[in-house]
């Protein structure tokens, strides 16, 4: 039978705490519905005492939450402990997070203490809240710096107390995984009354180590995990929650489990990137936009014969449509191939070996090239063999008079020439290729984007034209938007005339 580990987050509470992060109340609660679908089982909502703002959203959010125990942080004082208390009142499960800092430089400096004085404080903080709660966590704030008979001191203590959950965290990322785990184990091994909490872990990623911490510490006895979407937090940020998720997921000798509906990850980190106004590193594990994107050559041809060669996590199981192939100079020719028949091109190897060579001559010059960008190439080669061609195409248009267009059109190898007005310049010349191509045609769908940034973007149209009751779908690009109009609309006619 498989333990089971229960995901508490503090995506409200320490990931907020990121300057210019800041929610407000309404933001607050679209989280914390995000995280009760997704399946966590602690949402640390706030930080009663510290902000009325604080206060108001760990009320609004007890009442908008349903199963999920609701958590609220204090400090061990009396008041902090009163002012949680009153915001968790209409929590259906809620529990208070109370402590104070156990290492020797906290002690001395922080508190101006001593260790007995700061047990007694811990004790009388986790007796007072337990008046308010049954549910009472515990926090030896800077515990991956404390002395490991102390702690054990410490931790009998507040057991004995009544608290029902002991987090050691590592507040500074200080610990290396294998002193992390070596101390969970201390207290398993040596906690008297261990049996009667569950240990946690909140590990800081000041060293770039929280999510190794945290997994040493699940392997070594931990149930609880204090972890925020994205890995957001104090500092460097905490353990990721996503990464732990997967970890748990990925490895099935581990046999621990979670509550997390894993196809929930990727949509919940977008929204709280969005929310919170703090973009995912491309290369962050699990969600960021490289996680699952393949440019090397070799990897892609791997990846593109069996997903197994390269990926252990199938994307679609933390909400990812599917990997991308992304590419670049270093991307083969089955990268292009691949792309270019997601994209509904299929093409000679001949015809395919000579775009190949255009492709790399392009991705030298342009740090990223997308769809259309290849459709482009594919485009400019398929174009050679099209029935009907651009000669020339000559606007006039301005401010107070109408727009003329005059169009040159090569057909099968014959010359036609048209001229037409309209409501502006695309109108004119859509109108002047109607003039030649005499069709019963009805556009259906006319969109205009930018490929590339700056005064001389490459613009891209992508149309839709009904003929015959049959729609044909056409690209253009160049960068002058009236041609690249002209040119999806010739695009769609090649496609219904011989």
């Amino acid at each position: 039978m498989s333990d089971r580990l229960f995901i508490f987050d503090t995506t409200l509470r320490d990931g907020e705490q990121v300057p210019g992060c800041q929610l407000n109340t309404v933001e607050k609660i679209q989280v914390a519905k995000a995280l009760e679908a997704l399946g966590v089982d602690i949402i640390e909502a706030g930080f009663p005492i510290s902000s009325p703002g604080d206060f108001n959203s760990v009320i609004e959010i007890s009442k908008a939450v349903t199963w999920p125990t609701i958590c609220a942080l204090t400090r061990a004082v009396q008041k902090d402990i009163e002012v949680a208390a009153e915001a968790l009142q209409y929590a259906k499960r809620k529990r208070i997070h109370t402590g104070i800092g156990t290492s020797d430089p906290h002690i001395k400096h922080k508190f101006n203490s001593n260790r007995e004085e700061i047990i007694e404080r811990a004790v009388a903080a986790v007796k007072y809240a337990r008046k308010f709660v049954d549910d009472v966590e515990f926090y030896a704030e800077d515990a991956g710096r404390t002395d490991n008979e102390y702690l054990v001191r410490v931790i009998e203590a507040v057991i004995k107390a009544g608290a029902t959950v002991v987090n050691i965290p590592d507040t500074t990322g200080y610990c290396l995984p294998d002193e992390y785990g070596a101390k969970i184990k201390y207290l398993v091994d040596h906690v008297s009354n261990i049996d009667k909490a569950v240990i946690s872990t909140h590990c800081h990623n000041d060293l770039g180590m929280a999510t190794a911490n945290t997994m040493s510490g699940v392997l070594n006895g931990a149930r609880q995990v204090e972890v925020t979407i994205n890995g957001i937090g104090e500092r460097a940020g905490n353990t990721a929650m996503e990464e732990i998720v997967m970890i748990l997921k990925s490895h099935h000798e581990i046999k621990i489990e979670t509550n997390i509906n894993t196809q929930k990850i990727y949509p919940v980190s977008r929204m709280v990137s969005s929310l919170m106004n703090m973009p995912v590193q491309p290369n962050k594990a699990i969600v960021g936009r490289n996680a699952f994107a393949h440019s090397s050559g070799i990897h892609q041809d791997g990846v593109l014969k069996n997903m197994e060669t390269y990926e252990i996590i199938n994307p679609r199981d933390v909400g990812i449509d599917d990997s991308s192939i992304v590419l670049t100079a270093r991307s083969g020719r089955a990268a292009l191939k691949h792309r270019l028949s997601v994209l509904g091109v299929e093409l000679s190897q001949d015809k395919l070996d000579d775009i190949y060579e255009q492709f790399l001559k392009l991705a030298d010059r342009k740090k990223d090239i997308n769809d259309d960008d290849i459709l482009v190439l594919a485009g400019a080669n398929r174009s050679q063999n099209r029935r009907i061609k651009i000669e020339y195409l000559q606007v006039t248009s301005g401010v107070g008079v109408r727009s003329v267009a005059s169009l040159g059109l090569n057909v099968a190898g014959e010359k036609f020439e048209a001229v037409a007005s309209g409501n502006g310049p695309v109108d004119a010349a859509i109108k002047a290729l109607k003039r030649i191509i005499d069709r019963q045609m009805t556009l259906k769908e006319f969109t205009i984007q930018a490929i590339s940034k700056g005064s001389d973007d490459m613009g891209k149209v992508h149309m839709q034209v009904e003929y015959n009751d049959q729609m044909y779908y056409g690209f253009g690009a160049n960068t002058d938007i009236i041609a690249a109009s002209v040119e999806a609309y010739i695009d769609c006619i090649n496609k219904f005339v011989k």
